[in-house]
């Protein structure tokens, strides 16, 4: 069909019970405030002792029961050793997934909208028709729109913080072949949509763009109450002046097959800021930048991530993924190339929060200036956060001006059959630690550090390396490790 686009008329639409609720504040009560690094840094590595770890086997260990029993459950592999199973794989961009590092990506199963389109009402390439239709389907209970294909819905007027009603029942819009929703330029700022209770939008083969609002969800919000799927879907280029640069989510999302990209999410959360549950498929979060949290910033709440990637975003601090205070899951998939100019550049795990991390590739992530390249583990006096790595590979991540360029942990960690290879810092190329980590058949090598401890540097915390499973730390410059029991060299 031949592309085109339509420009809007400003209409008038009695909405006003249909005004979008704003998201959440960063500082609403109940949630807590993000600490200065300086402020950790102090309370983290001064004074956080670690649990000491009563037995050679991990999984008989206190930390290790801690984290089993809090953390959503993985599956062991049939046949542990301390070698990772080769596999090799292409993602969707074509470039090799495992050939090196041998950690093998989770394949999607493919969402149930995909290959079963539902007939709906078509909708013209008209946004004011768009619009209507919306009107018409909140009233009637839902529908299923079609859009046109090849067709840009370019909106004009704000009604009531977007350039669409807000959604109040089942809806599902429909697009093709480079169907778009987008707002005009040199137009008000508003976003594109707002999900609102009892709303439960489903978004197939669309692009969402140009939106811009005052406070949180430049591309989407989903207020309490409400839920929103992403099937084959783009949301890229919008922007939040607060939180969630393409999507803020207060209620249920879910994003398949899917790519949140190229947002600004001005405080926290560049392409997604997320207050409630959320889970994102075989689906890219990349190129986002934020203030706090680059790709994705989950507040006390859960997120599944299951293959794909969280790659190239840029952050004041936590380039990647922060998980702040919540629990999180993260399986096959590739956090690559963030970068924070302070703190954590890959990933962060702020207090009291627990996060599982499997067949997962942690590479060539940057802290340009402070602490932990890879993964910050954070911890605290009466409480810190758990995390348990299992086959994977945390390698060619760098902190130069500080420590820990691979991991960084001040809480409670456990490594299973996982390769830390070839990250750099000032002190602890491989691991820092100021808490509790124990090692299983784990391989630490070919780190560096520029003062002292390539391998492991321990820090008043406690470090098992569980030799008898297969951990090695081998080959680290200038040394292997600095006041880790067992560790030679």
């Amino acid at each position: 069909m031949v592309p085109c686009r339509a420009r809007g008329k400003d209409i008038e639409i009695a909405m006003n019970h249909q005004r979008h609720t704003q998201v959440d504040k960063p500082d609403r009560p109940g949630e807590r405030p993000v600490r200065p690094w300086w402020r950790w840094w102090a309370v983290g590595l001064s004074t956080v002792t670690g649990l000491a770890l009563t037995a050679v086997g991990v999984a008989a260990t206190p930390v290790g029961d801690t984290i089993g029993r809090a953390l959503p459950a993985v599956d062991a592999p049939e046949a542990p050793t301390g070698e990772l199973p080769a596999n090799s794989r292409r993602d969707e961009s074509g470039a090799e997934e495992g050939k090196d590092d041998g950690v093998r990506g989770e394949t999607g199963k493919g969402d149930a909208d995909h290959g079963e389109r539902r007939e709906g009402r078509p909708v013209p390439c008209d946004p004011d028709r768009l619009i209507a239709e919306i009107v018409r389907a909140n009233a009637g209970g839902g529908a299923v729109l079609d859009l046109a294909e090849g067709c840009t819905y370019l909106l004009t007027a704000d009604l009531g913080g977007a350039g669409l009603p807000a959604v109040t029942a089942p809806i599902t819009l429909t697009g093709g072949r480079n169907t778009a929703i987008e707002r005009a330029a040199a137009v008000d700022q508003f976003r594109i949509l707002a999900v609102n209770a009892g709303g439960d939008l489903t978004l197939n083969q669309l692009t969402i763009t140009g939106g811009h609002a005052a406070d949180g969800g430049g591309g989407i919000l989903v207020n309490t109450g409400g839920a929103l799927t992403l099937n084959h879907s783009t949301i890229n280029r919008n922007i939040a002046d607060v939180l969630g640069g393409g999507i803020a989510n207060n209620g249920t999302t879910r994003v398949r097959h899917s790519s949140v990209e190229r947002n600004i999410g001005n405080q926290r959360g560049g392409g997604i800021f997320s207050a409630g549950p959320l889970e994102i498929v075989q689906s890219h979060i990349d190129r986002n930048t934020a203030d706090l949290g680059g790709g994705i910033f989950e507040s006390d709440s859960s997120v599944t991530v299951k293959g794909g990637s969280i790659a190239d975003n840029r952050a004041q601090a936590v380039g990647g993924l922060f998980v702040s205070g919540g629990i999180g899951t993260v399986t096959g998939t590739r956090i690559t190339g963030n970068s924070a100019h302070s703190d954590g550049g890959g990933v962060r795990v702020g207090l009291g929060g627990q996060l599982a991390l499997r067949w997962v590739r942690l590479t060539d992530n940057t802290a340009l200036s402070g602490l932990a390249g890879g993964l910050f583990i954070e911890g605290d006096i009466g409480g810190g956060s758990y995390v348990v790595v299992e086959d994977s590979v945390i390698r060619n991540n760098t902190a130069m001006a500080a420590v820990g360029g691979g991991i960084l942990n001040a809480g409670q960690a456990v490594l299973r059959r996982t390769r830390i290879l070839g990250n750099r810092a000032a002190q602890g190329g491989g691991i820092y630690n100021s808490g509790t980590v124990s090692l299983a058949a784990t391989k630490v090598v070919d780190n560096v550090a520029v003062t002292d401890g390539g391998g492991v540097v321990n820090d008043g915390g406690t470090v098992d390396l569980n030799i008898a499973t297969g951990t090695v730390v081998i080959k680290n410059r200038p040394n292997n490790c600095l006041n880790v029991a067992g560790c030679v060299g």
